[in-house]
């Protein structure tokens, strides 16, 4: 039934990957079952036959989607079905259209869909890379142009060795969490998270994962040898694209340059829209409908030569100079911390709120629900840019610049035990002309100093660039957004002063070597060092306590058993502690409490109240106590949080009481001291050797009483009266004799 099937195993760091084709989703262009060990990814490929009019773009979309069958789960919410796509999803998807999107051949605007869905996942293997892995070989295999295959993988370090997909278990000791992407050739794709490591270690997981992922390009080829479709027609530009193409150069080139000169984004916009519109208006309307796109073709020729040949760019800084930058801190007097961060024409407003445990954000992936204290919201408004736009809920590019500055400042942060609070971030890019990502890092660091968070050490981030051409090429620190869009490479590495903590590149060309990756971090490294110190004018460490207006945290542990105790039934007790004390109390299985409040009264009656609850009776100590219960023969007498104890009718005062009443009632605020336990382990409590004014222990004073015949006092265990005593009574029956 299955005519064109065909499967390929490839041993892949001791591990099978299997690569299927032709039994599933065979209307597909292309379609591939990837599998490595229990995880597998159904990756599929549609391209349109033909071009929309008009179109001047490649529409290609990625969609990576996670089934929650796929880990034997039914998904929560109210529908009960998978809705729109979680963060990670997103993430992931964008990882998968990073490396792919460069290899298309220029002019190619057939839309085209990779869709990735996850059937299976065993919990050891991340989709991830096996995601990236299959999507590739359905493109190879689809017939679609594509300069491909590419592949990755993802490189741990652990105790100091590299490691080829780490399992998600290994994942929890490593130091890097690196993902890289490429060809046969070279390297397309990184984005990674470090704990502060060196520039050859970055550089050396690189090559080790490039190097880790040939078996599986191989692998790929030999599938496509098997089963690729007849490949499309690659496009041509026809006599007449190619003759208009080198007239714009002639008759627009130099009033392009001229614009560029200008060192103002929005002034040189200005005059690059009139340099076009004076170009245009030299051609016929045939021409015209051609050019458009072209002239961004002659805007990066422009660009590009004139830095390679002068090495001065756009803003007149040569290759390594770092935009003038300015580093506030609290800017916002009621936020808990907050920075503007400004590079030249880029600006981040970041803000840090300071939450409790009840403030965590609980995350539910396939591999397990788990609960986030740090959460990074990076926010691109139109304004920003000088456009109008739509607002909503954020893009795919707002959660993947978030992510990228999460991974930045989250190795630094302190453990949760030594700060036991959740922190919120919130990036608001107020103005935009290079990388926004890399100064929402430098202002979440700062914010988060100024909020009292106590980073390891602050952290900078730095963009670099590469104009690459036959004649030479050039690395650019610190790229303005022209060169980013006109360039070769997207190149973001963050870090402190001991090492790096994240790094994401992204190159739009075929590949780029070892030695200019070399270049880019050691650069790289000098700005980031230069801006830690401009930062510094700002704000150099961590203030010595959080803001006043913050949440102040308070840490007790009780012992396990007790914590039913503090809850109460129902969640009683913790309740009223809650609304009683103003505070919001958290409490783990393991019997750590952390009590959060605005003020250390508040907090400190929070903390008695629990650790009252929690405490055992003193004998000889004494405690305040509330009557709840009164009975013929005493009262009861809350005390020591919810623990009940009695107060014997005859331990309510030194003279003879007829009844309870007379001396106390329900509600009673009274001071009593503990005389010892009965054989039941009940609490017995005396009032009348307390003074009730002073809460002294009068016990000398007053003297001992005799102590209580054993079991008299308390309802029924009261001793009874002979029965022989009660005579024949008329109304009662003869007992039966008992023997």
């Amino acid at each position: 039934m299955f005519d064109n099937y065909f499967r390929k195993d490839i041993n892949w760091g001791g591990k099978t990957l299997t690569l299927e084709t032709g039994k599933i989703a065979r209307q597909a262009d292309g379609a591939v079952m990837a599998r490595l060990g229990d995880t597998i990814v159904l990756c599929t490929v549609v391209g349109a036959r033909s071009v929309k009019p008009g179109q001047d773009f490649f529409p290609l979309t990625v969609n990576y989607q996670e089934k929650a069958y796929a880990a034997g789960k039914i998904p929560g919410g109210f529908f009960k079905r998978e809705g729109r796509p979680s963060e990670s999803e997103t993430l992931i998807s964008r990882l998968i259209d990073r490396p792919i999107r460069p290899l298309f051949p220029e002019g190619f605007r057939n839309e085209v869909q990779v869709i990735a869905t996850v059937l299976s996942h065993d919990m050891e293997n991340n989709p991830d890379i096996v995601s990236l892995v299959g999507c590739s070989a359905a493109l190879t295999l689809s017939g679609i142009p594509f300069f491909g295959p590419v592949a990755g993988a993802r490189v741990g370090y652990i105790n100091g060795e590299y490691v080829l997909n780490p399992t998600l278990e290994q994942m929890k000791d490593t130091k890097l969490d690196l993902v890289v992407a490429g060809t046969e050739e070279g390297v397309l794709m990184v984005e990674s998270e470090a704990h502060e490591l060196s520039e050859d270690v970055m550089l050396g997981a690189v090559t080790f994962g490039h190097t880790a992922f040939q078996p599986v390009i191989q692998g790929i080829i030999e599938l496509a040898e098997h089963a690729a479709k007849e490949p499309w027609a690659l496009p041509e530009p026809s006599e007449a694209e190619v003759a208009l193409k080198k007239k714009l150069a002639e008759i627009g080139s130099a009033s392009i340059a001229e614009a560029y000169k200008e060192t103002q984004k929005l002034v040189r916009y200005g005059k690059l829209s009139e340099a076009k519109k004076a170009i245009l208006a030299q051609l016929s309307e045939e021409e015209q409908a051609l050019a458009k796109g072209m002239l961004k073709d002659l805007e990066a020729d422009v660009v590009r030569n004139a830095i390679l040949d002068t090495g001065i760019r756009i803003d007149g800084r040569d290759t390594k100079t770092v935009r003038p930058i300015l580093a506030e801190v609290g800017v916002l007097p009621r936020a808990h911390g907050s920075a503007l961060f400004t590079r030249g024409e880029t600006q981040a407003l970041c803000v840090a709120t300071l939450g409790t445990g009840q403030d965590e954000q609980i995350i539910d992936q396939l591999a397990g629900e788990y609960r986030e204290n740090f959460m990074l919201h990076y926010n691109f408004p139109p304004y920003s840019v000088n456009e109008t736009g739509r607002m909503g809920s954020p893009g795919r590019r707002e959660i993947g610049h978030g992510k990228l500055a999460w991974r930045a400042i989250h190795p630094l942060l302190p453990e949760k035990e030594k700060f036991p609070y959740t922190l919120r971030v919130v990036s608001e890019i107020t103005e935009s002309n290079g990388s926004s990502s890399m100064a929402t890092v430098c202002g979440t660091s700062l914010s988060l100093m100024d909020a009292g968070a106590p980073l390891a050490r602050p952290c900078a981030g730095i963009a670099m660039g590469l104009i690459k051409e036959e004649k030479g090429f050039a690395v650019l620190s610190d790229i303005l957004g022209d060169e980013d869009h006109l360039g070769d490479m997207d190149f973001k590495v963050a870090g402190t002063e001991q090492g790096i903590t994240a790094l994401q590149m992204d190159i739009k060309i075929t590949s780029i070597t070892p030695e200019i990756m070399k270049i880019a971090l050691a650069q790289a490294k000098d700005g980031r060092l230069h801006i830690l110190g401009e930062m510094a004018k700002g704000l150099s460490g961590a203030r010595n306590d959080v803001a006043g207006n913050a949440p102040k945290i308070t840490v007790i542990n009780v012992p396990k058993d007790k914590i039913r105790d503090v809850i109460g039934s129902g969640g009683k007790v913790i309740r009223e502690i809650v609304e009683q004390t103003g505070t919001k109390v958290d409490i783990e299985d393991d019997g750590t409490i952390k009590i959060a409040a605005t003020s250390a009264e508040a907090a400190q009656k929070a903390i008695d109240w629990i650790k009252g609850i929690v405490a055992e009776p003193e004998v000889g100590a004494i405690y305040n106590g509330t009557v709840v219960k009164v009975a013929d023969f005493g009262a009861f007498v809350n005390f020591l949080g919810a623990k009940d104890g009695l107060v014997h009718i005859s331990e309510l005062a030194n003279e003879r009481v007829n009844k309870t009443s007379d001396v106390i009632n329900v509600g009673d605020k009274v001071k009593v001291k503990v005389l010892g336990f009965d054989d039941r382990g009940k609490v017995k409590l005396s009032m009348r050797v307390v003074d009730q004014a002073t809460g002294a222990d009068i016990t000398e004073q007053v003297g001992a009483r005799r102590p209580r015949p054993e079991g008299e006092g308390e309802g029924e265990d009261r001793p009874r009266r002979d029965r022989g005593d009660r005579g024949d009574r008329g109304d009662r029956r003869p007992r039966r004799d008992r023997d």
